[in-house]
């Protein structure tokens, strides 16, 4: 059977990091890896089932070249619009992780890339209407007012032809503040399908109150939702559609790298979700697939299936022999 069509649009960045926690300032050496939150969604879903595609604009350069041949190793199709203008560039971002008393620290550079210029008009089409679903995150709208319009087609359109639309709230307070993410955010949900959002940022960013089941039934009722996430950190997520709720608690991990576990909870659900399965197990395998990731370091959740089924089973040993 064919697998559902997944079409995630967003943009990646060059992750440079400081290895073994070692300051910025003094270090020699760092580790590259490509990220994006988009992206990240595309690998975790592909690599539990979907059949996913990441469109995206990027610098026609080798290192524009880096992002396309970093997703098809995880056998996610690039569908990308090439930048050949003099000032075309990649975002990237520094990553010095540390540990308590001393916190990981991120330093974007990732102001006029490529990204920030795509048009809807300029993109293929294609992705768009013939998906089963479509997922864009908060943080694109964030990058730019062409973004915001770029963004609002992509949903329309992918609504209109029949397609699911996904969206994660993903705020970022270093790109805007809650106001000004309010008022794009409430524009586009609309034409949301499935919504996932964190609790605080349901609360500072959309403006809901409650916990996390009055805040999931209050945006389904408001914006006539299919589903909405809400997740809670380390109480775990919550799904309402309207006529249930499933709560799902988090699964214990050593952590490794945090980055990239709310997209990989994201791909995770889809992969299931999106495949019939119902939505306590597809908030099982999304938590699964969560936990996985903070095991693993880069951004993205480099995963097999037969992984997330030891998680589920409770087989899981500290060597695999």
């Amino acid at each position: 059977m064919t697998p559902p069509r997944l079409i995630a649009f967003g943009e990646s960045l060059l992750r440079l990091a400081t290895p073994t926690a070692e300051p910025i300032e003094t270090t020699d050496t760092l580790d590259v890896h490509v990220g994006g939150a988009e992206g990240n969604v595309a690998v975790a879903a592909q690599r539990l089932g979907l059949d996913a595609t990441w469109v995206s604009k990027l610098p026609a350069t080798p290192v524009g070249e880096k992002v396309t041949t970093a997703y098809r190793t995880h056998d996610v199709d690039p569908a990308v619009v090439w930048d050949e203008s003099d000032d075309a560039r990649l975002g990237t971002y520094y990553l010095e992780a540390g540990a308590a008393p001393r916190g990981s620290q991120v330093i974007y550079d990732r102001a006029g890339s490529s990204i920030t210029t795509a048009t809807f008009e300029e993109l293929p089409t294609a992705p768009f209407t013939e998906a089963d679903a479509v997922h864009v995150s908060g943080i694109t709208p964030a990058l730019s007012a062409t973004l915001v319009e770029t963004t609002s087609e992509i949903l329309s359109t992918a609504k209109d032809s029949g397609a699911t639309t996904v969206f994660d709230v993903n705020y970022r307070s270093n790109l805007w503040d809650p106001e000004s993410a309010r008022e794009t955010l409430t524009d586009l949900l609309p034409d949301v399908d499935v919504l996932f959002v964190a609790h605080r940022d349901a609360e500072t960013v959309l403006d809901y109150d409650g916990d996390a089941e009055t805040v999931a039934a209050d945006l389904h009722a408001d914006y006539d939702l299919d589903l909405v996430v809400v997740t809670t950190g380390e109480a775990g997520a919550l799904a309402f559609d309207g006529e249930r709720s499933a709560h799902q608690p988090v699964f214990e991990t050593e952590t490794v790298d945090a980055i990239g576990t709310g997209d990989a909870f994201v791909g995770g659900f889809l992969a299931a979700w999106l495949t019939d399965e119902s939505i306590p197990v597809a908030l099982e395998q999304a938590a699964a697939t969560a936990a996985l990731k903070r095991t693993i370091g880069g951004d993205a959740a480099t995963i097999r299936p037969e992984m997330v089924e030891s998680i589920l089973d409770g087989d899981v040993e500290e060597i695999s022999r």
